[in-house]
């Protein structure tokens, strides 16, 4: 099993890839670790600013050093 690098409660930053123009940029905080659906961690993250929550992979987020909520 692979295992989450992210914490709940944890803020991260979005990091978008080609085929994601229509999600909002900027921070997320983590709300629930989520299964693996290949062999890399999700997460449910709520953004920032407009409140909606998504599912999106680990590899799509970074770490907002020294930023918790």
């Amino acid at each position: 099993m692979t295992r989450h690098k992210f914490a709940i409660g944890q803020v991260v930053e979005f990091l978008p890839g080609p085929r994601d123009a229509n999600i909002p940029r900027g921070r997320y905080k983590i709300q629930r670790l989520m299964p693996a659906e290949s062999r890399e961690p999700q997460y449910r993250v709520k953004h920032a600013a407009d409140s909606h929550e998504r599912v999106l992979p680990e590899s799509q987020l970074a770490a907002e050093p020294g930023i918790w909520r």
